[in-house]
């Protein structure tokens, strides 16, 4: 797989790289740890996501892991040495690693590798497309250690995979297979652990090759339908919110331009 270098913040514990020039691949690499995050990566990483959502020439952004897990959640080691010294760990939008309550503009792609646990479960709950080694799995252990999955999970999965399938994986903290999340819903499409990544990759060009503009709507639009109950209230906003601004920027007449012409379009970064 080829890849290209660009200037991005700094990121503790994690691997940054770019397979095309218009994709960021950030791979947890805490193995030793079951890629568990601390406070401080966990800040890192939101502002990493900050500064992609803000870099012109990046589209899709993928994140995986290395070794045996995907990520098992937040440092409990940690917690319990904040617990120790009496200092609240406040619960506090978007959550962990800046991804189960994000709401940005551009796609993440979740490349489950392995366990996927606590806090690294509910931020793949909330990422745009999950793939899934065949060896992944699943699971909410948290009530198994006192805590609850307040970061965000909960009401998306409930919408995702229904009350009764996600009160199964809330309430007995077991762990499930990539295979029966694939079968819920969950999870987009199971590979071989082999060609995980590359199919991510796979996917994320795909939707790079895209107008930036068309994508940053579709978010839009794919937001709505997770956020507002009424599916025509979602529709007549997305329209009344993001179609004129569409139709007045550069991609939007390149596009129709180019198909015309029998040509590739020649995309400009989205200014919406």
């Amino acid at each position: 797989m080829a890849t290209t270098t660009m200037a991005h913040p700094p990121v503790s514990d994690c691997l940054v790289s770019f397979p095309t020039a218009h994709i960021l691949l950030l791979t947890l690499n805490r193995p030793e740890k079951r890629n568990s995050i601390p406070l401080a990566t966990s800040a890192d990483i939101q502002r990493l996501w900050e500064w992609f959502d803000n870099e012109p020439t990046l589209h899709v952004a993928i994140i995986t892991g290395t070794g045996d897990s995907f990520c098992s959640g937040a440092d409990l080691k940690e917690w319990n040495e904040l617990n120790a010294r009496g200092i609240e760990n406040k619960m506090t939008a978007p959550g962990l690693a800046g991804l189960p309550r994000r709401r940005g503009g551009k796609p993440i792609i979740a490349a489950v590798n392995g366990h996927c646990l606590g806090g690294g479960f509910e931020m793949v709950v909330n990422c745009d497309i999950v793939l899934a080694s065949e060896t992944a799995t699943f699971g909410l252990p948290e009530v198994k250690r006192g805590i609850a999955a307040v970061a965000g999970s909960l009401p998306r999965l409930v919408r995702v995979i229904g009350k009764q399938r996600a009160a199964e994986m809330a309430l007995s903290g077991l762990t499930f297979s990539a295979e029966r999340l694939e079968r819920w819903g969950l999870v987009n499409r199971v590979v071989r652990p082999e060609t995980l990544v590359d199919a991510a990759v796979e996917i994320a060009s795909a939707i790079s090759s895209n107008s930036p503009d068309s994508i940053r709507v579709t978010m839009e639009g794919l937001h709505y339908g997770w956020e507002i109950a009424s599916v025509e209230g979602g529709s007549e906003k997305l329209v009344e919110d993001w179609y004129a601004r569409l139709m007045g920027g550069e991609n939007f007449h390149e596009g129709v331009r180019a198909f015309v012409e029998k040509r590739k379009p020649q995309w400009r970064p989205c200014r919406l």
